[in-house]
């Protein structure tokens, strides 16, 4: 029941972006819309399961002192996974998330989950860790994407609800500021409030 405790946490408790405020490049960087925030949300939530699945089950065999970057090494290898399969079956998207795909490499969130978590638990727990941190970190670029691009171009996942141009603030970097910014206050509201 513990497990399951530890997958709710990356939703809102511990949230990578919204309340821990880690991985702020490509959250800042690629929520120009909604499918991008997916997108990218997706490809970490992979690379964050798979090599917590893969550092808990070989943690043991590593010698400390190339236990970082041993780390590394695996998540770089689930990295080029992603990168070769999103160029070969979502090209288009692959083109817009462009260097954020190996940046995923270098993510402090996926090295700080194999480091704190899967390297001291077992196989089901660090999976189940990944899962919620990764879905809790797609959550969140997914709704700042959708945000900026209803405010920003008046649509939503590509959708055209409002004729005419948006508000241009929404779609450049200030805006991104802007959005999270918000997005954290509600966020920091909940947990106060269910706490």
């Amino acid at each position: 029941m513990s497990q399951w405790k530890n997958f709710s946490k990356g939703f809102f408790k511990e949230n990578p972006v919204l309340v821990l405020l880690l991985g702020m490049c490509p959250t800042l960087g690629v929520t120009t819309s909604a499918i991008n925030g997916l997108g990218m949300g997706l490809a970490t939530t992979f690379v964050l399961v798979m090599s917590n699945l893969v550092v808990s089950m070989v943690k043991s065999q590593i010698p400390d002192k190339v236990r970082i970057p041993s780390f590394i090494v695996i998540i770089a290898s689930f990295v080029t996974m992603v990168e070769l399969l999103m160029q070969a079956y979502v090209p288009s998207l692959y083109d817009q998330l462009g260097l954020f795909i190996p940046l995923i490499v270098v993510n402090c969130i996926v090295l700080g989950r194999a480091e704190a978590f899967a390297s001291k638990n077992n196989i089901v727990s660090s999976l189940i860790d990944g899962l919620g941190m990764g879905l809790g970190f797609s959550m969140a670029l997914t709704i700042l994407g959708g945000i900026r691009e209803l405010l920003g171009s008046g649509s939503f996942f590509g959708f055209k609800f409002i004729q005419g141009d948006g508000m241009l603030v929404f779609v450049l970097a200030p805006g991104a500021f802007l959005a999270l910014g918000y997005l954290i206050v509600l966020i920091n509201k909940i947990n106060k409030k269910t706490a």
